[in-house]
């Protein structure tokens, strides 16, 4: 079979359209992005600090950091982003710091969440609420 430019087009113009047609597309929850981080370990609350800014003028740019002494992972969730996976940061044993900067884009006020998993397995949680005024990913 030979595939001529006008089926080529085709092709990509359907994957194009079934990614974009709402519920097929592959984005997972905040829950279950969650339960597949800790593995059904309880957050504490403890050992970890999440930095943002109360008020965001543009979501376009809004820095967070994230501080966690020893712990092997970090993710970053923004609960009310489209997709809310922001970013997985992990630490080899010659890390000399477990500490992330980053600067993230939110669709609108939200809750930004950050989980660390530590060297002994436990699980932390961080939770901020971010006022974002103008623009972000969603409208």
């Amino acid at each position: 079979m030979t595939l001529s430019r006008r089926k080529a087009l085709t092709l990509g113009l359907g994957g194009i359209a079934f990614a974009a047609i709402p519920g097929l597309s592959t984005a997972s929850t905040v829950e279950e992005l969650t339960a597949a981080f800790t593995a059904g370990a309880a957050p504490g609350t403890d050992g970890i600090t999440l930095t943002t800014p109360e008020i965001a003028e543009n979501g376009n740019t809004v820095p967070v950091s994230v501080d966690a002494p020893g712990a092997v992972a970090i993710l970053l969730l923004a609960s009310g982003n489209p997709e809310p996976a922001v970013a997985t940061f992990t630490f080899g044993p010659a890390a000399g710091r477990q500490f992330a900067a980053t600067r993230i884009r939110l669709a609108k006020t939200q809750d930004v969440i950050a989980m660390a998993r530590m060297a002994n397995g436990s699980i932390k949680q961080a939770q901020a609420t971010v006022k974002v005024t103008i623009g972000g990913c969603g409208g």
